[in-house]
């Protein structure tokens, strides 16, 4: 049952850019329907249709849920990364950053902490700290470099004194 929801979960997420609003949001809720009001992918899910959808005071309740709840180990790093881009959307962006650094202390090189960096790098810039948005996205990119990737973190570095 569950590995049939998640792929129908999947399935309205890889048409989405396809769809109306309205229709991606009938078609998430449907699926959230289904599952129990305690059920935290459930709850991530109706959170990221809201987030889709550009309905970010909707959403950060639900994501906030959905981490209380326990998500699995793919849907906690997005529910994180994408509350704080919500928060930022929100005008927040100073929470943005706490949530991305304090993520990014616990996690700094797991599959998710380019993505967490790159969302960070939105979220100082927004911030007002330009420097340090700056260096996050230079240091998260400069592993992916295929040359002069020791010289981008220094200079990424330097960008903070």
């Amino acid at each position: 049952m569950t590995d049939d929801w998640e792929a129908r979960v999947a399935a309205v997420w890889a048409t989405a850019s396809t769809l109306d609003d309205q229709a991606v949001l009938r078609s998430i809720d449907a699926l959230v329907a289904e599952r129990p009001d305690t059920d935290a992918a459930a709850v991530f899910e109706s959170a990221s249709a809201r987030d889709y959808l550009v309905l970010e005071a909707e959403a950060e309740p639900l994501y906030r849920r959905a981490i209380e709840l326990g998500l699995d180990d793919r849907r906690l790093p997005q529910s994180v990364i994408q509350l704080a881009s919500t928060l930022r959307n929100l005008g927040r962006p100073g929470e943005a950053v706490a949530l991305l650094e304090d993520w990014l202390l616990l996690h700094p090189s797991d599959d998710w902490s380019g993505p967490a960096s790159a969302f960070l790098a939105l979220a100082l810039a927004s911030a007002g700290d330009d420097r340090k948005a700056a260096s996050v996205a230079l240091t998260a990119i400069a592993g992916y470099l295929p040359a002069y990737s020791n010289a981008v973190r220094r200079y990424a570095a330097d960008l903070l004194d």
